[in-house]
């Protein structure tokens, strides 16, 4: 997932963003270093944050 790349694009720790997106501080770190996956509502929530498909988020690529 690129969630670490996300954010620190943005500019923010891992507590803001969580904060941000109204999710404990523990998920939102588990989610980004791999030991946690998030409920599909959540990877959408993610995405629209920050503004990614939820393709893009997981690492997704299409091969045309």
């Amino acid at each position: 997932m690129r969630l670490k790349e996300l954010r620190k694009s943005k500019g923010m720790q891992q507590q803001e963003a969580a904060k941000e997106l109204n999710i404990p501080g523990s998920t939102y770190a588990g989610y980004e270093r791999g030991e946690r996956e998030p409920r599909i509502d959540v990877l959408i929530k993610l995405a629209d944050y920050f503004d990614v498909s939820v393709d893009y988020l997981i690492g997704h690529e299409k091969n045309d």
